[in-house]
């Protein structure tokens, strides 16, 4: 299980989530009322799923946390986050990439966050 879990944007990260915080007990009642809420069904890519699967209430989530860092919802990225740390302990982050109107979600279970590092080009001297 990693210690963290990050959400990006474009390659930013958005949300660090530290597992090693523990949850509240208010805080877990209200995920466990999350998945009580789904267990009513959800829908996904526009298909009613009355009985969702855990892949499908992380991809419920994934797609509610994306929503929450467009819009800047902070308190639903943090309880959607929250979720998906919970219930995926081997999830390390979260990439969504949004491009124009279209935007994409992956859920990475292999491979930690890794800051971009700028690269500083130097022009090539010129002897005159």
């Amino acid at each position: 299980m990693s210690d963290r879990i990050v959400v990006s944007l474009n390659g930013e990260s958005m949300v660090e989530y530290d597992r090693r915080k523990p949850l509240s007990e208010k805080q877990r009642e209200f995920l466990d009322r999350m998945d009580e809420d789904m267990d009513s069904g959800i829908t996904l890519d526009g298909e009613r799923i009355e009985q969702p699967q855990p892949g499908d209430r992380a991809r419920f989530v994934a797609m509610n946390l994306a929503e929450a860092v467009l819009t800047d919802n902070e308190a639903l990225a943090a309880a959607t986050t929250s979720f998906l740390a919970d219930r995926l302990p081997d999830l390390k982050q979260v990439r969504i990439v949004r491009q124009d109107d279209d935007v994409s979600i992956d859920l990475v279970f292999d491979q930690e966050f890794v800051r971009a590092q700028p690269i500083h080009f130097v022009s090539p001297r010129r002897d005159s």
